[in-house]
């Protein structure tokens, strides 16, 4: 007879699994619709920028649109379309791991932005946002005379 360790906490691990896969769904610092496709983003900024990459593998830039909404809201959007073969064969995938469809993601952006000023270029299946910060306002200052 075999003997078998008993773990009272085995039963656990997938609890904490399926926890771990439904919070990661949550991004707390921006909202995004998760349909199929959903780009890396990396946000850094300086003293005089704040600066966006997203990584967009498998498409061209004329199936991205970058829009400023209301109350400084970016919105950037796009497609990833599953390349379409054409020849006659079938094929059976033995794995897909790519994912393809549109994506649309907003960031907030802070009222120091210059909303005016937002270069973008697309290199290398990169997108870089560079958005350029206002010069804070200099306190009014004003000379009473003291009679």
């Amino acid at each position: 007879m075999a003997l078998i360790k008993f773990d009272p906490f085995m039963e656990f691990s997938g609890i904490v699994s399926k926890m771990n896969e439904f919070l990661s769904d949550f991004d707390f610092n921006v909202t995004a619709e998760r349909r199929g496709f959903y780009p890396n983003t990396d946000i850094f900024e300086d003293d005089k920028n704040i600066y966006l990459n997203l990584e967009l593998p498998g498409i061209s830039k004329e199936n991205v649109q970058v829009k400023i909404k209301d109350d400084n809201v970016l919105y950037i959007k796009g497609e990833k379309r599953k390349e379409e073969k054409t020849d006659d064969s079938k094929s059976n995938y033995i794995r897909m791991e790519r994912s393809y469809g549109e994506f649309t993601r907003y960031f907030s952006l802070p009222e120091n932005v210059n909303i005016d000023k937002i270069d973008a270029k697309f290199v290398d299946g990169v997108l870089h946002l560079t958005i350029e910060k206002k010069e804070p306002e200099k306190p009014k200052e004003q000379l009473i005379e003291i009679q």
